[in-house]
Protein backbone atom coordinates (compact mmCIF):
# COMPACT_ATOMS: atom_id res chain seq x y z
CA UNK A 1 0.00 0.00 0.00
CA UNK A 2 1.54 3.35 -1.00
CA UNK A 3 2.47 5.75 1.77
CA UNK A 4 0.35 8.91 2.06
CA UNK A 5 1.52 12.08 0.37
CA UNK A 6 3.07 14.50 2.86
CA UNK A 7 3.50 18.27 2.73
CA UNK A 8 7.17 18.96 3.39
CA UNK A 9 9.21 22.11 3.93
CA UNK A 10 12.73 22.13 2.47
CA UNK A 11 15.01 24.92 3.73
CA UNK A 12 17.45 25.96 1.00
CA UNK A 13 17.67 25.57 -2.79
CA UNK A 14 21.33 24.68 -3.11
CA UNK A 15 22.61 21.28 -4.18
CA UNK A 16 21.19 19.48 -1.13
CA UNK A 17 17.81 21.22 -1.24
CA UNK A 18 17.31 20.66 -4.95
CA UNK A 19 18.07 16.96 -4.90
CA UNK A 20 16.04 16.47 -1.71
CA UNK A 21 13.03 18.16 -3.32
CA UNK A 22 13.34 16.00 -6.42
CA UNK A 23 13.54 12.76 -4.46
CA UNK A 24 10.65 13.71 -2.19
CA UNK A 25 8.46 14.51 -5.18
CA UNK A 26 9.47 11.23 -6.82
CA UNK A 27 8.09 9.48 -3.73
CA UNK A 28 4.75 11.22 -4.20
CA UNK A 29 5.16 13.97 -1.60
CA UNK A 30 4.58 17.72 -1.97
CA UNK A 31 7.77 19.62 -1.08
CA UNK A 32 7.91 23.41 -0.75
CA UNK A 33 11.44 24.85 -0.96
CA UNK A 34 12.31 28.09 0.83
CA UNK A 35 15.24 30.04 -0.60
CA UNK A 36 16.61 33.41 0.61
CA UNK A 37 18.25 34.23 -2.73
CA UNK A 38 16.51 35.10 -5.98
CA UNK A 39 17.84 31.99 -7.75
CA UNK A 40 18.87 28.40 -7.12
CA UNK A 41 22.45 27.46 -6.34
CA UNK A 42 22.99 28.07 -2.63
CA UNK A 43 26.64 28.64 -1.86
CA UNK A 44 27.46 28.43 -5.58
CA UNK A 45 25.51 31.59 -6.32
CA UNK A 46 28.19 34.29 -6.54
CA UNK A 47 27.20 37.55 -4.87
CA UNK A 48 28.92 40.74 -3.80
CA UNK A 49 29.54 40.82 -0.05
CA UNK A 50 27.92 43.19 2.38
CA UNK A 51 30.55 45.61 3.68
CA UNK A 52 28.52 46.43 6.78
CA UNK A 53 30.03 43.52 8.73
CA UNK A 54 33.26 42.19 7.14
CA UNK A 55 33.69 39.64 9.95
CA UNK A 56 30.10 38.40 9.93
CA UNK A 57 27.64 36.69 7.63
CA UNK A 58 25.51 39.84 7.18
CA UNK A 59 22.93 39.37 4.42
CA UNK A 60 25.23 37.56 1.98
CA UNK A 61 24.88 33.79 1.82
CA UNK A 62 27.62 33.09 -0.72
CA UNK A 63 31.26 32.71 0.30
CA UNK A 64 32.62 32.47 -3.25
CA UNK A 65 35.60 34.50 -4.43
CA UNK A 66 36.00 35.28 -8.12
CA UNK A 67 38.94 32.93 -8.75
CA UNK A 68 37.48 29.92 -6.92
CA UNK A 69 37.65 26.54 -8.59
CA UNK A 70 36.58 23.23 -7.09
CA UNK A 71 39.14 21.02 -5.37
CA UNK A 72 37.37 17.94 -6.70
CA UNK A 73 37.12 16.83 -10.34
CA UNK A 74 33.64 17.17 -11.76
CA UNK A 75 33.37 13.40 -12.20
CA UNK A 76 32.80 12.93 -8.46
CA UNK A 77 30.55 15.97 -8.03
CA UNK A 78 27.54 15.02 -10.12
CA UNK A 79 24.29 13.39 -9.06
CA UNK A 80 24.18 9.72 -10.00
CA UNK A 81 21.57 10.04 -12.76
CA UNK A 82 22.61 13.53 -13.89
CA UNK A 83 26.36 13.46 -14.59
CA UNK A 84 28.43 16.62 -14.30
CA UNK A 85 29.84 16.39 -17.81
CA UNK A 86 32.70 18.43 -19.25
CA UNK A 87 31.86 21.35 -21.55
CA UNK A 88 32.42 20.75 -25.25
CA UNK A 89 36.04 21.34 -26.23
CA UNK A 90 36.65 24.20 -28.62
CA UNK A 91 38.96 22.04 -30.71
CA UNK A 92 38.27 18.39 -31.67
CA UNK A 93 42.02 17.82 -31.46
CA UNK A 94 42.18 18.77 -27.79
CA UNK A 95 42.71 15.61 -25.74
CA UNK A 96 42.58 17.16 -22.26
CA UNK A 97 39.80 19.21 -20.71
CA UNK A 98 41.64 21.99 -18.89
CA UNK A 99 38.56 22.60 -16.74
CA UNK A 100 38.36 19.20 -15.07
CA UNK A 101 38.37 21.15 -11.80
CA UNK A 102 35.63 23.60 -12.79
CA UNK A 103 35.18 27.17 -11.70
CA UNK A 104 32.24 28.16 -9.54
CA UNK A 105 30.24 29.52 -12.49
CA UNK A 106 30.25 26.10 -14.15
CA UNK A 107 29.04 24.43 -10.94
CA UNK A 108 26.19 26.93 -10.76
CA UNK A 109 25.25 26.20 -14.39
CA UNK A 110 25.18 22.50 -13.55
CA UNK A 111 22.77 23.09 -10.65
CA UNK A 112 20.61 25.38 -12.81
CA UNK A 113 20.49 22.68 -15.50
CA UNK A 114 19.52 20.11 -12.87
CA UNK A 115 16.70 22.33 -11.61
CA UNK A 116 15.39 22.89 -15.15
CA UNK A 117 15.69 19.23 -16.15
CA UNK A 118 13.50 18.13 -13.24
CA UNK A 119 11.16 21.16 -13.14
CA UNK A 120 12.18 22.11 -9.63
CA UNK A 121 12.00 25.90 -9.84
CA UNK A 122 8.21 25.81 -9.53
CA UNK A 123 8.67 24.26 -6.09
CA UNK A 124 10.86 27.12 -4.83
CA UNK A 125 9.71 30.25 -3.04
CA UNK A 126 12.53 32.63 -3.88
CA UNK A 127 13.59 35.57 -1.70
CA UNK A 128 11.83 33.91 1.22
CA UNK A 129 13.63 33.27 4.51
CA UNK A 130 12.62 30.73 7.13
CA UNK A 131 12.78 32.48 10.50
CA UNK A 132 11.20 29.86 12.75
CA UNK A 133 10.46 26.13 12.92
CA UNK A 134 8.32 24.90 15.80
CA UNK A 135 6.95 21.44 16.58
CA UNK A 136 3.23 21.37 17.27
CA UNK A 137 1.54 19.18 19.86
CA UNK A 138 0.18 17.15 16.95
CA UNK A 139 3.73 16.27 15.87
CA UNK A 140 3.50 18.42 12.76
CA UNK A 141 5.72 21.48 12.20
CA UNK A 142 4.85 25.17 12.09
CA UNK A 143 7.19 26.96 9.68
CA UNK A 144 7.35 30.76 9.87
CA UNK A 145 8.80 32.60 6.89
CA UNK A 146 9.08 36.12 5.58
CA UNK A 147 9.33 37.55 2.11
CA UNK A 148 12.54 39.57 1.97
CA UNK A 149 11.97 43.26 1.40
CA UNK A 150 8.52 43.23 2.99
CA UNK A 151 8.43 44.80 6.46
CA UNK A 152 6.71 42.89 9.22
CA UNK A 153 5.07 40.34 6.93
CA UNK A 154 5.38 36.88 8.50
CA UNK A 155 3.67 33.79 7.19
CA UNK A 156 3.12 30.63 9.26
CA UNK A 157 2.20 27.31 7.66
CA UNK A 158 1.91 23.75 8.92
CA UNK A 159 3.98 20.94 7.40
CA UNK A 160 4.24 17.22 8.06
CA UNK A 161 8.04 17.33 8.10
CA UNK A 162 10.99 19.68 7.62
CA UNK A 163 14.18 19.01 5.65
CA UNK A 164 17.08 21.32 6.55
CA UNK A 165 19.42 22.05 3.62
CA UNK A 166 20.78 25.47 4.54
CA UNK A 167 24.45 24.64 4.01
CA UNK A 168 27.38 25.33 6.30
CA UNK A 169 29.50 28.00 4.59
CA UNK A 170 27.69 31.12 5.76
CA UNK A 171 28.36 31.83 9.45
CA UNK A 172 32.06 32.77 9.78
CA UNK A 173 34.32 31.33 12.45
CA UNK A 174 36.77 34.07 13.51
CA UNK A 175 40.18 33.51 15.12
CA UNK A 176 40.61 34.80 18.65
CA UNK A 177 43.61 37.15 18.63
CA UNK A 178 44.39 38.99 21.89
CA UNK A 179 44.38 42.73 21.28
CA UNK A 180 42.48 42.53 17.99
CA UNK A 181 39.65 44.71 19.33
CA UNK A 182 41.95 47.71 19.70
CA UNK A 183 44.23 46.94 16.75
CA UNK A 184 43.70 49.81 14.23
CA UNK A 185 43.91 47.86 10.98
CA UNK A 186 41.17 46.22 8.90
CA UNK A 187 39.88 42.72 9.61
CA UNK A 188 37.68 40.57 7.40
CA UNK A 189 36.72 36.96 6.97
CA UNK A 190 37.21 34.99 3.77
CA UNK A 191 33.39 34.98 3.55
CA UNK A 192 33.67 38.63 2.45
CA UNK A 193 36.64 38.20 0.09
CA UNK A 194 35.99 38.40 -3.66
CA UNK A 195 38.96 39.89 -5.60
CA UNK A 196 42.56 40.93 -4.73
CA UNK A 197 42.48 44.53 -6.02
CA UNK A 198 41.53 46.15 -2.67
CA UNK A 199 44.83 44.85 -1.22
CA UNK A 200 47.26 46.56 -3.63
CA UNK A 201 50.55 47.46 -1.89
CA UNK A 202 49.24 46.37 1.51
CA UNK A 203 50.70 44.04 4.13
CA UNK A 204 48.23 41.23 4.80
CA UNK A 205 48.20 38.44 7.37
CA UNK A 206 46.15 35.40 6.35
CA UNK A 207 45.01 33.35 9.36
CA UNK A 208 44.70 29.68 8.40
CA UNK A 209 46.30 27.16 6.08
CA UNK A 210 43.40 25.24 4.55
CA UNK A 211 41.92 25.51 1.05
CA UNK A 212 40.57 29.07 1.19
CA UNK A 213 43.74 30.35 2.88
CA UNK A 214 45.92 28.82 0.16
CA UNK A 215 43.76 30.23 -2.64
CA UNK A 216 43.35 33.70 -1.16
CA UNK A 217 46.98 34.14 -0.09
CA UNK A 218 48.12 33.37 -3.64
CA UNK A 219 45.44 35.65 -5.05
CA UNK A 220 46.42 38.56 -2.82
CA UNK A 221 50.17 38.02 -3.32
CA UNK A 222 49.75 39.08 -6.95
CA UNK A 223 49.05 42.67 -5.84
CA UNK A 224 50.00 43.01 -2.16
CA UNK A 225 53.29 44.31 -0.78
CA UNK A 226 53.60 41.34 1.58
CA UNK A 227 51.48 38.33 2.54
CA UNK A 228 52.14 36.48 5.80
CA UNK A 229 50.35 33.18 6.44
CA UNK A 230 49.78 32.29 10.10
CA UNK A 231 49.43 28.52 10.52
CA UNK A 232 48.63 27.13 13.97
CA UNK A 233 50.20 23.77 13.05
CA UNK A 234 53.55 25.34 12.11
CA UNK A 235 56.42 25.22 14.66
CA UNK A 236 56.79 28.38 16.73
CA UNK A 237 60.05 29.36 15.03
CA UNK A 238 58.66 29.16 11.49
CA UNK A 239 59.33 32.03 9.08
CA UNK A 240 59.68 30.63 5.58
CA UNK A 241 59.58 32.40 2.23
CA UNK A 242 57.19 30.41 0.07
CA UNK A 243 58.50 28.78 -3.13
CA UNK A 244 57.74 30.80 -6.25
CA UNK A 245 57.09 34.04 -4.33
CA UNK A 246 59.24 36.92 -3.15
CA UNK A 247 56.52 38.48 -0.98
CA UNK A 248 54.81 35.58 0.82
CA UNK A 249 55.95 33.93 4.08
CA UNK A 250 54.67 31.09 6.25
CA UNK A 251 54.71 31.74 10.01
CA UNK A 252 53.59 30.17 13.24
CA UNK A 253 50.26 31.40 14.62
CA UNK A 254 49.81 34.97 15.77
CA UNK A 255 50.30 35.69 19.46
CA UNK A 256 48.67 39.11 19.74
CA UNK A 257 47.80 42.34 17.95
CA UNK A 258 48.95 45.74 19.21
CA UNK A 259 47.53 49.25 19.19
CA UNK A 260 50.52 50.48 17.16
CA UNK A 261 49.30 48.40 14.17
CA UNK A 262 51.79 45.56 14.65
CA UNK A 263 51.00 41.85 14.94
CA UNK A 264 53.27 39.60 16.99
CA UNK A 265 53.84 35.93 16.09
CA UNK A 266 54.52 33.17 18.60
CA UNK A 267 58.24 33.29 17.86
CA UNK A 268 58.28 36.93 19.00
CA UNK A 269 58.72 38.43 15.53
CA UNK A 270 56.66 41.55 14.80
CA UNK A 271 55.19 42.91 11.56
CA UNK A 272 53.26 46.11 10.95
CA UNK A 273 50.12 45.00 9.16
CA UNK A 274 47.31 46.65 7.19
CA UNK A 275 44.84 43.74 7.01
CA UNK A 276 44.09 40.55 8.94
CA UNK A 277 42.23 38.04 6.76
CA UNK A 278 40.49 35.28 8.75
CA UNK A 279 40.45 32.14 6.60
CA UNK A 280 39.27 30.15 9.57
CA UNK A 281 36.24 28.30 8.33
CA UNK A 282 32.58 28.40 9.30
CA UNK A 283 30.15 27.50 12.05
CA UNK A 284 27.14 25.24 11.57
CA UNK A 285 24.18 27.47 12.27
CA UNK A 286 20.43 26.81 12.36
CA UNK A 287 18.99 30.07 13.71
CA UNK A 288 15.42 29.14 12.79
CA UNK A 289 15.35 25.95 14.87
CA UNK A 290 14.12 25.97 18.45
CA UNK A 291 14.50 23.44 21.22
CA UNK A 292 11.98 21.20 19.46
CA UNK A 293 14.73 20.06 17.10
CA UNK A 294 16.27 18.06 20.01
CA UNK A 295 19.81 18.64 18.70
CA UNK A 296 22.88 20.39 20.02
CA UNK A 297 25.65 21.98 17.95
CA UNK A 298 29.09 22.00 19.56
CA UNK A 299 32.32 22.59 17.62
CA UNK A 300 30.38 21.89 14.40
CA UNK A 301 29.18 18.52 15.66
CA UNK A 302 25.41 18.22 15.24
CA UNK A 303 24.25 15.64 17.75
CA UNK A 304 22.53 13.26 18.24
CA UNK A 305 21.79 12.26 14.64
CA UNK A 306 21.13 8.86 13.12
CA UNK A 307 23.25 8.39 9.97
CA UNK A 308 24.19 12.11 10.18
CA UNK A 309 20.63 12.90 9.01
CA UNK A 310 17.84 12.27 11.54
CA UNK A 311 17.52 13.66 15.10
CA UNK A 312 16.70 10.54 17.03
CA UNK A 313 13.74 11.86 19.04
CA UNK A 314 11.84 13.37 16.11
CA UNK A 315 12.90 11.14 13.20
CA UNK A 316 11.90 11.06 10.41
CA UNK A 317 9.91 14.30 10.66
CA UNK A 318 13.05 16.46 10.83
CA UNK A 319 16.18 15.78 8.80
CA UNK A 320 19.47 17.41 7.86
CA UNK A 321 20.90 16.90 4.38
CA UNK A 322 24.53 17.59 3.50
CA UNK A 323 26.06 18.03 6.96
CA UNK A 324 29.27 16.00 6.45
CA UNK A 325 32.08 18.05 4.96
CA UNK A 326 34.49 15.15 4.50
CA UNK A 327 33.16 11.97 2.93
CA UNK A 328 34.54 8.68 1.67
CA UNK A 329 34.59 8.90 -2.12
CA UNK A 330 34.52 5.08 -2.33
CA UNK A 331 30.95 5.21 -1.05
CA UNK A 332 28.61 4.11 -3.89
CA UNK A 333 27.17 7.53 -4.68
CA UNK A 334 28.39 11.05 -5.14
CA UNK A 335 26.92 14.49 -4.84
CA UNK A 336 27.93 18.12 -5.22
Amino acid sequence: MPSPSLRLAVVGAGAAGLVAARELRREGHAPVVFERAAAVGGTWLYASPSHADPLGAAATHSSLYASLRTNLPREVMGFLDFPFTAPKLSSPAAAIDARRFPGHREVLRYLEDFARRFDLCDLVRFETEVVGVRREASGRWAVTSKKLGEKGELDEEIYDAVVVCNGHYTEPRVASIPGADTWPGKQLHSHSYRVPEPFVDQVVIVIGASASAVDISRDIASVAKEVHIADRSAPASTCELQPGYNNMWLHSMTDRAQEDGCVVFRDGSTIKVDVIMHCTGYLYDFPFLGDDSTITVEDNCVDPLYKHVFPIEVAPDLSFIGLPWKVNLDYPFSTV
